[in-house]
């Protein structure tokens, strides 16, 4: 209890420290009480982030705030309509064409399991083989219910999506367009006692705003370079399994290797064990190594380090605290501990004994 009362007293009594608790602590609990409700604005910041890097280009090269904006922001809806009405249609329909083959694939599947026993009848028995189809059809029944509640659902999603289709453009252009006077309202109303707080904004502005954006280009490269690989093959369902790849890289590690289940039962049902299947996990397997080896490191060259144990366990905190968002932004919230950590003050206390050394 000493030891912990003297560290208590040791820094409590620095205001700077207080202040960057209380801060923490209050967008800690507003995300976690209001964080369905901001969900347009914490979304529209992501945005405004992603695209703050290529306003900052343009005014590098002399062109003023208010058309660099205007300029990116046109962009941004441009291809924001792209994705609505190129991309998004040609997934719905593979995602309908590939929810109407189930059935074929189920009963191709079973198929297969059932000639186990016979070939293997030292590794597989009959009662075995009966269990897990037993399994794999309660899985199926429970997944025919998850979506049929879902399209029972969906015109409130449709509301949703709406709503967020006209609040999140003009939230994304009022962030870019006034970003100096949001700025200065919140630095007006700080306390004096801020400076931590500042040395831990500056090195978190730094590198959310390179991991956002170095996501972003991450998802883009993979799911373009993943969408020509499927097609040159003539894989089924290529936008579809191309998009997951490019989704998979939020999560580090999990992502590449839950995505990789689709792609190779997909393609296994298209080729069977032939060359084509083999190529085709060849060629996925490069671009896994390219995104992990090279593609990584040059995106992310300005991020902070940090061990696969501390992003496994981000992922699995902050994900559990706010879903999609936490997850996506593990990283950088792993690296707010870490700046907090750095940033804390040390105190090395001097052992009495040491005023009488010689």
């Amino acid at each position: 209890m000493n030891i912990v009362s003297h560290w208590l007293q040791r820094n409590l009594a620095d205001p700077q420290i207080v202040f960057l608790a209380m801060l923490l602590l209050f967008v800690f609990a507003v995300v976690l009480t209001m964080g369905h409700m901001l969900a347009p604005v914490l979304a529209s910041i992501v945005i405004a982030y992603l695209l703050e890097g290529l306003v900052v280009q343009l005014e590098r090269r002399g062109l003023p705030r208010l058309p660099s904006v205007l300029l990116v922001y046109i962009l941004f809806l441009l291809f924001v309509a792209l994705v609505l009405l190129g991309v998004m249609p040609l997934v719905s329909r593979q995602i309908t064409d590939l929810v109407q083959q189930l059935p074929n694939m189920i009963s191709d599947g079973t198929q297969v399991l059932m000639d186990l026993p016979a070939r293997y009848p030292e590794l597989v028995t009959q009662a075995q083989l009966d269990e897990l189809i037993a399994s794999l059809r309660s899985e199926v029944v429970s997944f025919g219910q998850q979506v049929l509640s879902w399209s029972l659902s969906s015109v409130v999603g449709v509301i949703t999506i709406m709503i967020y289709l006209i609040l999140m453009p003009l939230l994304v252009f009022f962030f870019m367009k006034d970003k100096g006077l949001i700025l200065d309202w919140f630095r007006n109303r700080l306390p004096r006692h801020h400076g931590i707080a500042g040395d831990v904004w500056k090195d978190v502005d730094r590198q959310i705003s390179n991991y956002v954006r170095g996501k972003a280009w991450e998802i883009l490269i993979v799911w373009g370079v993943s969408y020509a690989t499927f097609s040159a093959f003539g894989l089924k369902y290529a936008m579809l399994l191309s998009l997951l790849v490019g989704l998979s890289v939020i999560i580090p590690y999990i992502g590449a290797a839950v995505v990789t289940f689709p792609i190779l039962i997909v393609a296994w049902f298209q080729w069977g064990w032939s060359s084509e299947f083999a190529w085709l996990t060849f060629a996925y397997g490069i671009i896994q190594a390219l995104d992990g080896n090279v593609l990584v490191p040059v995106l992310f060259s300005e991020v902070v380090n940090l061990h696969p144990v501390a992003i496994i366990v981000a992922i699995l905190v902050f994900g559990g605290l706010w879903g999609f968002w936490g997850v996506f932004f593990a990283i950088p919230l792993a690296t707010l501990v870490q700046s907090i950590i750095t940033a804390w003050p040390k105190r090395l206390e001097i052992p009495e004994n040491a005023t009488n050394a010689p």
